[in-house]
């Protein structure tokens, strides 16, 4: 029995909806572009049109929407080039292309997505002809899928994640998702929650991997300048905020101003989530009377630095290793969380807000087994920070606890792999 099709009512609908929109594709691109948001000298990308030569042979298509999923799947990309497979690497951010210029396996190529729009997937799929489409996490795209599987292309949802939010909206488009999903040719979700959420929404194959997630090697740093970096703050007690949005760099700085008498000479690291906010949460400190300096200013920071707003793209890794206690972003707010397991293989202290959702599994593991703090609002945050801060060996309790923790979670890589292997010697045999 052939797979469904998605047909009728619903798929007419979004394809006049992107045929509508498709007018106002460069008024929006040319924005965003403007805004930093988009390379403007690869904006054809986003039309479907190549910067590059499809290399010969059977092609891997993998497909990360942004940081955090295309960071998932780099060490997927490593074992399949290490088995001798031309692989293309989309994402949908500038700085997940960033990303993917500084740690993809030498000869994957990049390209920056085609937006959802027929006539540009269809551009896109008629010049690359991948032979194995692999899309990380959620990323449920209708024209991408439709029009990928309907040129008899196997697509496999890795690493797959639904969030209750996401389950919900789809259930009450019950018979679209079921159509759509219909034609997933494998789900290998990250936990058994999200596997009996896709199975409930017509996906039919489906499996339980793991996240790969935990196997992903803690961010690199250059050893040369974290040492420089930890002389200049020598001496110092240093607090990192990872990962934060709009709304939660008031409350570590509210917690700053609550601490400061208590930790003479605190440092506060704030990273923004998004680079680009680096001026405001500079200035949100300044107005809040905290000496800051901005890194991508080119500042260091100096005995009388307060706030230090590292706003760069790939440090993370250098300030995991600067600061033993780290809150994680996104938490405090409603934004879901930051992914807690690179700071726990560093050995970090983490500390979270309520709003965890985006890693559930994780984060409970992790306070479960004490291996982070959990706070409900600025005053707990501003106590938990109190304690870790004159506490040295309860932050050392708390990060190998939670070092431990994450260990444990390993072996979604081998168990993804072993799950692809069919599809993989298809492409040996040239049967795709």
């Amino acid at each position: 029995m052939g797979r469904p099709v998605w047909s009728g009512l619903a798929l007419a609908a979004y394809r006049g909806l992107a045929a509508g929109v498709r007018p106002l594709v460069p008024l929006y691109l040319d924005r965003r572009a403007r805004r930093g948001k988009e390379d403007a000298k690869r904006l054809g990308e986003r039309y479907g049109r190549a910067s590059a030569d499809r290399p010969p042979g059977p092609l891997i298509w993998t497909h990360g929407a942004s940081v955090g999923e295309t960071l998932a799947i780099m060490p997927l990309l490593d074992r399949l080039c290490g088995r001798g497979f031309n692989v293309l690497l989309t994402s949908g951010t500038l700085t997940s292309a960033q990303l993917a210029a500084r740690r993809a396996p030498p000869g994957v190529i990049h390209q920056f997505a085609p937006l959802d729009v027929p006539a540009y997937v269809a551009r896109f799929l008629g010049h690359w002809q991948p032979d194995l489409a692999l899309f990380a996490e959620s990323e449920l795209w209708p024209n991408l899928i439709v029009q990928t599987t309907g040129r008899g292309t196997p697509v496999i949802l890795v690493n797959g994640r639904m969030s209750e939010t996401s389950f919900r909206r789809w259930s009450n488009l019950k018979t679209v998702s079921g159509s759509l999903l219909s034609r997933i040719d494998l789900c290998l979700a990250q936990s058994r929650e999200a596997a009996r959420r896709y199975e409930t929404l017509g996906t039919p194959r489906v499996t339980t991997t793991g996240n790969l997630k935990f196997d992903t090697p803690p961010p690199p740093a250059d050893a040369h300048e974290v040492a420089a970096l930890a002389q200049r703050v020598a001496g110092r007690p240093v607090v990192l905020a990872a990962s934060t949005h709009p709304g939660e760099e008031d409350a570590i700085y509210a917690a700053h101003r609550a601490l400061r008498d208590h930790s003479p000479g605190l440092l506060t690291i704030v990273v923004p989530r998004h680079p680009e906010r680096g001026a405001e949460v500079t200035a949100l400190a300044e107005r809040e009377g905290l000496v800051a300096l901005q890194r991508s200013r080119g500042h260091l920071p100096d005995q009388g630095t307060e706030v230090y707003v590292a706003d760069t793209i790939g440090e993370l890794g250098l300030f995991y290793r600067l600061a033993p206690i780290v809150f994680m972003g996104g938490s405090l707010v409603k934004r879901g969380g930051q992914n807690p397991i690179e700071p726990a293989k560093l050995e970090c202290a983490v500390v979270h807000g309520p709003h965890v959702f985006n890693f559930a599994e994780v984060y409970e593991a992790l306070d479960q087994a004490r291996g982070a703090m959990a706070v409900a609002d600025v005053g707990a945050l501003a106590r938990a920070l109190a304690l870790l801060l004159t506490s040295p060996d309860t932050v050392r309790r708390i990060a190998l606890d939670g070092r431990a923790t994450v260990e444990q979670f390993t072996g979604a890589l081998e168990r993804t792999l072993a799950a692809i292997d069919p599809y993989l010697i298809q492409l040996r045999l040239g049967r795709t």
